[in-house]
């Protein structure tokens, strides 16, 4: 695991840009963004569609590069060996030919291989995941026996078995039903309150936002800018009664007169 100073934060984002180049001439994607999270902390990123949120992500996970400024993760370039990152996407993205439990096993055998892990700690480790996630029961399961819920729940444990110091998460739940979403927000903040992760999450969800966050990044229309930033002090992992508590609403209607003034046009 990499070596991070104290006071160094695990994701730095300074004056990021993003311009893509095209045959009409060029899209400003985002532009100049400086953005950090610290060791355990949740930034959660709302902004309008089309703002650069899921650019900032792809660049964290190193799939971009910034055309101006630089991203860290852990102190190392992003996609390096040092820069220890999970990934949940908005769809499940589960082999379908493998076994729920092979489907956690996939990051590690990776570990593996480069001595990270040993064989048998693959197998501890998959089994602790799949307990967190409470699927235990399903782990000879294939995907598509379960719920389209239960299939993002094993996302995650895929994702946090490799012990990522950052996890990165776009949209997670837009494909479940509410009550699931509900049940998967707090099944996530349970979770990463255990392992001490750091995450970043992408949504158009604000009541997700605020209730996963303990921080809430607000993006203006592209090219995207950080226009406001709201801290939730609320103690984590997060509860059933804070997802319903008027605390919670009240912060997500901050959030959203925020949002609504990054994106009027005549502003």
């Amino acid at each position: 695991m990499t070596a991070v100073s104290i006071g160094q934060p695990v994701v730095d984002l300074a004056g990021v840009s993003k311009r893509y180049s095209s045959p009409g001439g060029g899209l400003d994607a985002v532009r100049d963004v400086d953005l950090a999270a610290s060791a355990g902390e949740f930034i959660a990123i709302v902004g309008p569609s089309g703002c650069g949120k899921t650019t900032l992500l792809r660049m964290i996970q190193g799939l971009e590069r910034p055309t101006d400024g630089h991203v860290r993760v852990t102190g190392s370039e992003p996609g390096s060996a040092g820069a220890e990152v999970g990934f949940v996407f908005q769809q499940p993205s589960l082999f379908p030919w493998w076994t729920v439990r092979q489907n956690v096993a996939f990051g590690l055998r990776l570990a593996v291989r480069s001595g990270r892990f040993s064989p048998s700690e693959r197998d501890r480790r998959v089994g602790e995941m799949l307990a967190l996630v409470g699927l235990e029961q399903f782990a000879d399961y294939g995907p598509r026996q379960l719920s389209g819920g239960m299939q993002q729940r094993v996302n995650l444990a895929r994702a946090l078995a490799i012990e990522p110091r950052v996890l990165l998460l776009d949209e997670p739940f837009s494909a479940v039903d509410a009550l699931n979403r509900e049940r998967l927000q707090v099944t996530l903040s349970a979770l990463l309150g255990q392992l001490g992760t750091t995450a970043v999450m992408v949504t158009h969800d604000i009541r997700e936002a605020v209730f996963l966050g303990s921080r809430v990044v607000v993006m203006s229309a592209r090219p995207g800018r950080v226009t406001d930033t709201f801290d939730v002090d609320v103690p984590r992992p997060r509860t059933t009664e804070f997802q319903r508590s008027t605390e919670l609403a009240e912060i997500a209607q901050q959030v959203y007169g925020s949002l609504r003034l990054t994106d009027d046009p005549g502003r």
